[in-house]
């Protein structure tokens, strides 16, 4: 589902494009003092910076590609389940019918996070490889990747993690759900490779909050504020609160339209504590706002959010 519109509250909606397009990772060249003599960075242009050292990769490792994609049919790929796709979802056995449902299986992008993961194992044979989370929610796959080696970073509560255990020389995997703006600053300033696997549908959603922030916009996140991939967006951030289905949407909404059912401020922020932005201020961030999603939440409901907010 692709990110939606700004809404502009208590007036016609305003319309902002959203796309993000090669210039935006073009123009990231340069060093870090070029970018400043033109503006403050903002987080997107740091992590654009971030991805053009040679420390930083995306794009794999050709020498162990085929070996790689190899493991992964034999590991991931099903002739019966190929049988299936090919007629109608449908497999039928002495009058019995097995119906497979369509979305079944990996999505491109996590089939492109776990080709890099294997790939960097490969690549750095002699290296320590760390992963900051669980590379997606499949523990087959992450045991997987415990088996070849792959450290999985302590969590220690609240949000922090025990990145003491990631020395000099080291790998360091970002998951498909991508990392925070603070983990990847933290080993950008540190002597390790990156190896970043987020899911491009995830980092697009990034390019939409960043595009909030320029235009003063509050992202309106329809996510879980404590899910790996959302805590990773709302890290890019200036002014944010999450909302995780319609009935909290429609709390939103109220506030913004005070209506009739509108919580008082205090109840708002108590209900949201945990999913704003440090200093929310609603009646202040609410004026103005954009929406952005989780990627793994139900695209029929982000769309009915966003054409709540609309109205």
């Amino acid at each position: 589902f692709q990110p939606s519109p700004s809404f502009a509250t208590r007036r016609s909606p305003t319309v902002v494009p959203l796309r993000s397009t090669a210039e935006d990772v073009s123009s990231a060249t340069g060093t870090e003092a070029e970018w400043t003599k033109d503006r403050e960075m903002r987080k997107k242009d740091k992590r654009l910076v971030m991805m053009k050292k040679e420390q930083f990769h995306r794009r794999g490792f050709k020498e162990v590609r085929d070996g790689v994609e190899s493991t992964m049919e034999q590991e991931y790929k099903s002739e019966l389940v190929d049988e299936m796709k090919k007629d109608e979802y449908v497999l039928e056995r002495e009058g019995v019918k097995v119906h497979l449902a369509k979305d079944f299986g990996f999505c491109w992008g996590v089939e492109r996070s776990i080709a890099l993961a294997y790939e960097a194992v490969r690549h750095f044979p002699d290296r320590k490889v760390h992963i900051t989370n669980e590379l997606i929610h499949n523990p087959e796959v992450n045991d997987k990747l415990d088996d070849m080696g792959v450290q999985f970073i302590e969590k220690l509560g609240e949000g922090k993690k025990n990145f003491d255990t990631v020395g000099d020389g080291d790998v360091v995997i970002l998951p498909a759900f991508g990392a925070s703006f603070e983990e990847m600053e933290h080993f950008d300033k540190q002597n390790v490779e990156v190896v970043d696997t987020t899911c491009p549908w995830v980092s697009k959603v990034w390019n939409t909050v960043d595009t909030h922030q320029k235009k003063g916009l509050t992202s309106v996140i329809h996510g879980k504020y404590g899910h790996e991939e959302t805590i990773a967006t709302t890290s890019f951030c200036e002014d944010y609160i999450c909302v995780k289905d319609m009935k909290e949407a429609r709390m939103v909404a109220d506030y913004i339209t005070d209506a009739d059912a509108k919580m008082d401020k205090a109840d708002f922020l108590e209900h949201f504590k945990n999913a704003i932005s440090d200093g929310f201020d609603p009646d202040v961030m609410l004026t103005k706002v954009g929406l952005a999603n989780q990627t793994t939440m139900y695209k029929k409901e982000t769309r009915a959010i966003g054409q709540l907010l609309q109205k």
